[in-house]
């Protein structure tokens, strides 16, 4: 008696095959809506919605740490050649200002940019016509809010190591308070945007120490190079 050997165990006709098909595509589909739905609700009610943070977040902590780590570079740079607190003092209060006026400018200039590309894709949209359009001009970023927002930032971070160390009379000691008080200034600043955005504290915190320190190093070096030559 022969035995039929035939490919029949697993097998499935072409119609189970499609049925299955759309039952997993329908699943995915369902899955798919039911986490965008997920992350809706939270933005929606309650929830952090970390995305809308990154702009301003960016140009906040942009602003204080580069007015941090440049007032604390200029002030160590300056005192590896001159080591008087006055040198160190002015060094830092021209930082401040000069770097305060060119972040406004600078930011000014970028938002005013984008201000204007918006400004274009609107009345592109709307066709030449006016229609309305309140929302959309609601919308658009302002160059002057940016400029004031940004040279806070970079004030605000750069009085750290100025009033820190700006008034102390023995050099070793300036330098050292000039570089605990940048130090922590820097940690701070990066556990608060971590925070606020979101992400790992302790890496956050490190890269703005490490980023930090190599800048004050990279200045201190160089001009004590500078300094022992008689440049």
């Amino acid at each position: 008696m022969a035995i039929d050997l035939g490919c029949h165990v697993g097998y499935a006709s072409p119609e189970e095959t499609g049925v299955r098909s759309d039952g997993m595509m329908k699943q995915e589909e369902t899955d798919r809506s039911a986490v965008v739905d997920d992350v809706e609700a939270a933005a929606g009610d309650g929830g952090v919605n970390y995305v809308a943070r990154a702009q301003w977040l960016r140009a906040a902590v942009l602003g204080a740490n580069d007015g941090l780590v440049s007032v604390a570079s200029l002030m160590i740079g300056v005192g590896a050649v001159n080591g008087t607190r006055r040198a160190m003092l002015v060094a830092g209060l021209a930082g401040l200002v000069a770097g305060a006026c060119s972040m406004a400018i600078g930011e000014f200039v970028s938002v005013y940019a984008q201000y204007d590309i918006q400004a274009a894709q609107i009345e592109r949209a709307r066709g030449g016509k006016d229609s309305g359009g309140g929302d959309d001009e609601d919308q658009l970023p302002s160059p002057t809010m940016a400029a004031v927002a940004s040279a806070l930032s970079f004030a605000v971070g750069a009085a750290v190591p100025l009033l820190a160390g700006g008034f102390v009379r023995q050099w070793a000691a300036r330098v050292g308070v000039v570089c605990a008080a940048s130090s922590l200034g820097l940690a701070g600043f990066g556990v608060a945007s971590a925070y606020l955005g979101g992400a790992s504290v302790a890496r956050s915190g490190m890269r703005m120490l490490v980023g930090g320190w190599l800048a004050m190093a990279v200045t201190y070096g160089v001009l004590k190079l500078f300094g022992l030559r008689g440049v």
